[in-house]
């Protein structure tokens, strides 16, 4: 597949694994060799296909930044494949705990298998929720399918909420719609929420106010994802374990490219 096809196919990809499609994005890039101008613009298109793929995000700062771009982008995908943030939020789950998710995520559902010991509620906002519940439950996870209406009592119900970001910065993380209501909710009854940051979803300032701002701007009760603030989140879950939720203001994944931080045209 020639280079060009191949980024148009990895930027038409959708609900697809953020860390395999970053792996693809990196391959297409690597075929276009040297060009800077090439990989600015590629980039971009990339980031403004998914604009909420905290990973691609990073994988285009790392390759506009660095003097070796190619193998800033390969050392990511490494990273990607040696994340331990699922072997560190199944070791800080409670032992007998009920969880509580919202919609499907690439990370969370590998920690619950590895514990085995938890009981998991999913609340359905897209229609994913039965189909994560059967792979759990295949994986003999106790987990119940919870409607969109039940998201109160789910997040009531839990001693911990447990929130996938696909993007992270320091104002908060951005989560499918419904996980800022689970937060609240789960603030007011005194369960716990955490908030789940793989490797390469932690963007500096700058990028991370661009990357979000659409999700607060006209209506934004019609997007599929939102903020959930960093003042509702009790703990991060990353590469490096468990960290006091105030700390995602300290984590960034790669520094700022103001190249992306343009429309693309």
């Amino acid at each position: 597949m020639h280079p060009i096809e191949r980024l148009r196919y990895v930027a038409r990809a959708g609900g697809v694994d953020q860390a395999l499609l970053t792996r693809e994005a990196a391959g297409a890039l690597a075929s276009l060799g040297m060009d800077p101008a090439g990989l600015v613009t590629s980039c971009r298109r990339l980031v403004g296909k998914h604009p909420r793929a905290g990973a691609l995000w990073t994988l285009a700062a790392r390759v506009l930044t660095s003097t070796e771009p190619m193998q800033a982008a390969w050392q990511l995908t490494e990273d990607l494949d040696a994340d331990p943030t699922a072997r560190e939020l199944a070791s800080a789950l409670p032992d007998d705990a009920t969880i509580a998710i919202v919609g499907w995520s690439d990370t969370i559902p590998a920690a619950l298998v590895r514990r085995g010991d938890v009981r998991v509620l999913v609340v359905d906002q897209f229609g994913d929720g039965s189909g994560l519940v059967s792979q759990l439950e295949d994986r003999d996870v106790d987990a119940y399918d919870v409607p969109s209406w039940g998201l109160g009592s789910a997040a009531t119900s839990a001693d911990v909420v447990v929130l996938e970001a696909a993007i992270a910065g320091d104002g908060g993380i951005v989560a499918p719609a419904g996980s800022l209501a689970a937060a609240a909710t789960a603030r007011v009854a005194g369960s716990k929420v955490w908030a789940v940051v793989p490797v390469g979803r932690a963007l500096p300032s700058p990028m991370w106010r661009y990357a979000s701002a659409p999700l607060g701007g006209p209506d934004p009760w019609n997007h599929e994802d939102e903020v959930v603030p960093v003042d509702l989140i009790d703990a991060v879950i990353g590469p490096s374990g468990k960290r006091p939720g105030n700390e995602l203001r300290l984590r960034t994944d790669c520094v700022v490219a103001p190249e992306l931080l343009k429309p693309v045209v």
